[in-house]
């Protein structure tokens, strides 16, 4: 148990043993899962814990509360890694009401067997609910990231209590203050496809000010708030967040990947900042930020059975599930006999928003040769120009 301010008290859990968030999340320094207490004339929880943690969380609680019984339980997400412990709490303090959405209310049922009857009070997006010296008002943020989504904020101590937003993967034992580098991780591949929802409720939530956020994952934010905040609107403007080049390489025998680190250097010298990585073997998670942070990208790969390398064809899918777009990228295939690489490629980009292709499409036959190298040293050029006119 920690104390934030008089009233409002963090009784969330870190997760040490987690190998995949989600199922599929690499999450190498753990993952926390937040849970707040609001105690005035009546009292508040936020959302309980990962059902790996209900012991831990349950025990925080009963702390943190003192002998006081919790009127409310507000459920600002259904996912399982904050809802897993609603029936244990509503069983334990009989008379607690669950304050949710129409939707989360709806879901409720579809996760628990469990008679919700006079249990539940749901509430719509700008009601407002007096704690005492505490007003909770109510943020709909559906599919942020998703559709049964509220965010709450307090005014009395200018508190929003964030959901999802402003998570990020790691414990909080683990935390270190480069906030941002596992924040974007996050953010892109977990709320990352809905920018324009995300727009919309922090529309929302600008019209108040705001001393703390309090999210679900990750660190209670307190200080410098306009940093997180202005690259929640720069991400979820699907602007770019770094000027530079992003290369991202599928090879199969290495000779892609020698065209690859061959371009990233003509990329250095000319003294662009670049980020490289082999698909097949790093985290595509990790590829994926990238991907979204700089402003441009080169991808590389070999054909492959007619098509593409599936390293490459993975990441694709990954990017347009994620609704990639307004960036600059090229395109570079390897083939041996009949190159496929680049059709297939060009193929997903092409159904991709705002993107513009750089032409020509550079082919190389099985490894680079004299002719290669300068094609990659015209593209370098190329996408080099633009970033440093802007540095001049």
């Amino acid at each position: 148990m920690k104390t934030l301010t008089k009233d409002i008290k963090y009784i969330g859990v870190d997760d040490l043993d987690l190998d995949l968030f989600e199922g599929q999340y690499i999450v190498p320094e753990g993952m926390a899962y937040n849970s707040y207490l609001i105690v005035d004339e009546k009292v508040c929880v936020m959302d309980t814990v990962d059902a790996r943690k209900g012991d831990e969380w349950a025990a925080n609680l009963a702390e943190a509360l003192q002998a006081r019984q919790p009127d409310y339980l507000a459920v600002l997400h259904m996912e399982p890694d904050h809802s897993a412990n609603i029936v244990r709490f509503l069983e334990a303090y009989p008379s607690a009401i669950l304050l949710c959405t129409d939707k989360a209310a709806k879901m409720l049922t579809q996760f628990f067997d469990y008679d919700f009857s006079g249990r539940v009070q749901v509430v719509k997006d700008g009601e407002k609910l007096s704690l005492g010296q505490h007003e909770l008002q109510f943020v709909t943020a559906p599919m942020v990231h998703w559709p049964e989504v509220m965010m709450v904020y307090e005014s009395c101590e200018q508190v929003l209590f964030a959901a999802d937003a402003f998570g990020k993967f790691g414990a909080l034992v683990n935390e270190t203050d480069d906030w941002a580098c596992e924040a974007r991780r996050y953010y892109f591949n977990i709320v990352g496809k809905y920018g324009a929802q995300v727009q919309a409720v922090l529309k929302k939530v600008s019209a108040s000010p705001i001393q703390m956020i309090c999210p679900l994952h990750g660190p209670v934010l307190k200080e410098n708030l306009s940093y997180y905040l202005n690259l929640y609107q720069t991400w979820s403007q699907y602007k770019p967040e770094t000027e530079g080049v992003f290369i991202a390489f599928a090879s199969i025998y290495g000779n892609t990947a020698k065209a690859a680190h061959y371009l990233a250097d003509c990329l250095r010298e000319a003294g662009v900042k670049v980020a490289i990585s082999d698909l097949a073997r790093e985290d595509q998670a990790e590829v994926l930020e990238d991907a979204f942070r700089y402003d441009r990208m080169v991808l590389l790969a070999a054909s492959y059975d007619g098509g593409l390398f599936p390293p490459m064809e993975e990441f694709l899918m990954h990017l347009k599930a994620k609704t990639y777009r307004q960036r600059r990228v090229a395109l570079v295939e390897n083939g041996s006999w009949a190159p496929s690489a680049g059709r297939v490629m060009k193929e997903y980009l092409t159904a991709m928003k705002e993107i513009d292709l750089y032409e020509p499409l550079i082919s190389i036959r099985s490894a680079m040769k004299d002719a290669d190298k300068e094609a990659l040293n015209a593209l370098a050029l190329a996408f080099s120009a633009g970033l440093l006119l802007k540095a001049k």
